[in-house]
């Protein structure tokens, strides 16, 4: 048995709490079962979006004859992107690992690890096993694709899933996405920029139903004019013949369809990986989805083990993973106890076009029973809009009675950038009063955001 100072389960945004408790000295256990750096880092954000540039590139070039500009499209490298964005990712994954293993503070052990009581984790070192103890532990042990059970035909058809998708090699031919969230919005983008014929699957109305039903409207509106949408359909059977797979579907009123591509690629949400680390045999307490319930000092049920990132539930961002990592190395490392905050709290979908959002969509604000003003704004409202012909764009600013902002909500080039100026915003205590009357440069996209505040405030001046 080895005793440490700290235990910190998962190498993702953990990560971050172990370089800082070596840093303060502390004898640091790091426990990752895959590579450092986690799903955001091998499987996720990072080499998604290196690969999603590739895909708005590709459309950037098909929409050139539309400004005027003689251009072609004559081939996709698809094996030669893909090499190039997982290369990076591995590379950084390994000189994580290189580092915490030159680290003297920190002992890393890339292999499964799992609660075997409160303050004692398992872990396996070959053959052999050996038993950790730490006073504290971090738990930070991520998410992975959830498999719906009510689908048949799971155990005995190949699929893939985001894991995957991110590191085939082969485009595929025609691909059908069970499932209509944010993995699909943005893997359906990727995928079809590369040529492959795509169709989405999913039992909601809309695309990205999470989302303001406006912005999920408009964003549905433009996949329907590029993929094969089957909306309101639950995939119940997946079947396999020879070189073709088979979605089987059925919609509430009991029409059933099929769907047939040469992959299946399963997006319907994330699980917390809570059952992989025992956390039952720490006492943890869960939700009934699997998150590990923590307070707002991110501790747990279970006294001396905090948790953080995805497996609690909180937010399944990167972003607000390595939000709480600062707060829990003051908790947990400093001893400074602070309540975790998150100011702004904004997310973006990175399909085509962009989405993004803080704070409430309208209907939870009509469910609170909240007043509220609406403001919006096109787009080909602006000078910089018009000119990116983003015709489908928008901004919807969600406001209360006492000017504080409720929500946000943007769908169109650079929307993951443009929500940062609301986001800050907030953060900062600004009301819509104060968006809508800084001075904003022109002409650039930012008016969308301004416009969207000065439809509530009507302060915008006005010519003849």
């Amino acid at each position: 048995m080895r005793d440490h100072d700290l235990i910190v389960l998962g190498g993702g945004t953990g990560n971050i709490v172990a370089s800082a408790a070596a840093e303060e000295g502390l004898d640091v256990a790091l426990i990752e079962r895959d590579r450092l750096g986690g799903t955001c880092l091998n499987r996720g954000c990072n080499p998604s979006k290196k690969l999603i540039h590739r895909a708005d590139i590709v459309e950037t070039v098909q929409r050139a004859n539309s400004f005027g500009i003689d251009a072609s499209l004559n081939g996709v490298a698809f094996a030669e992107i893909v090499d190039e964005a997982i290369t990076e990712v591995t590379e950084e994954a390994k000189e994580k690992a290189k580092r915490a293993r030159e680290n003297d503070n920190i002992t890393f052990y890339q292999t499964d690890g799992r609660f075997i009581d409160d303050h004692t984790v398992e872990v396996d070192s070959g053959t052999n096993s050996e038993i950790l103890t730490a006073e504290k532990i971090v738990l930070a042990g991520g998410s992975r694709p959830l498999i719906p059970d009510s689908i048949s035909g799971t155990d005995d058809v190949e699929f893939i899933t985001s894991a995957e998708a991110l590191r085939v090699h082969e485009r595929f031919d025609r691909l059908v996405i069970v499932g209509g969230g944010y993995i699909a919005v943005e893997m359906s983008h990727f995928f079809g920029a590369m040529g492959t014929d795509v169709a989405i699957v999913s039992h909601s109305e809309v695309l990205a139903e999470r989302e303001d039903r406006d912005i999920a409207e408009r964003l549905t509106d433009v996949y329907d004019d590029k993929h094969e949408l089957h909306l309101g359909y639950e995939a119940t059977a997946f079947e396999a013949d020879d070189d073709t797979k088979t979605v089987t579907a059925e919609s509430d009123d009991g029409d059933e369809i099929t769907i047939q591509g040469d992959e299946l690629l399963v997006a319907t949400g994330r699980r917390p990986n809570s059952d992989l680390w025992d956390v039952k045999a720490a006492g943890l307490e869960t939700n009934n989805k699997g998150f590990v319930q923590t307070n707002e000092y991110l501790e747990t049920s279970t006294e001396g083990v905090w948790a953080i990132g995805d497996i609690s539930g909180n937010y399944l961002f990167k972003h607000s993973g390595d939000k709480e990592a600062k707060y829990v190395i003051e908790n947990a490392i400093t001893g400074n106890r602070q309540p975790v905050t998150y100011p702004g709290m904004a997310h973006a979908v990175f399909g085509s076009p962009q989405i993004a959002g803080l704070g409430k969509t309208e209907s939870e604000v009509r469910d609170d029973g909240r007043d509220y003003v609406i403001g919006t704004l096109s787009y080909d409202d602006t000078a910089l809009g018009m000119a990116l012909e983003a015709d489908a764009g928008f901004a919807k600013a969600i406001v209360g009675s006492d000017g504080d902002v409720i929500g946000f909500h943007i769908i169109g080039p650079h929307a993951s950038l443009l929500i940062h100026e609301v986001s800050t915003a907030v953060a900062a205590g600004a009301d819509a009063k104060t968006i809508a009357e800084t001075i904003h440069i022109h002409p650039a996209l930012s008016e969308v955001v301004q416009g969207a505040f000065q439809d509530i405030q009507d302060v915008a001046p006005s010519g003849v």
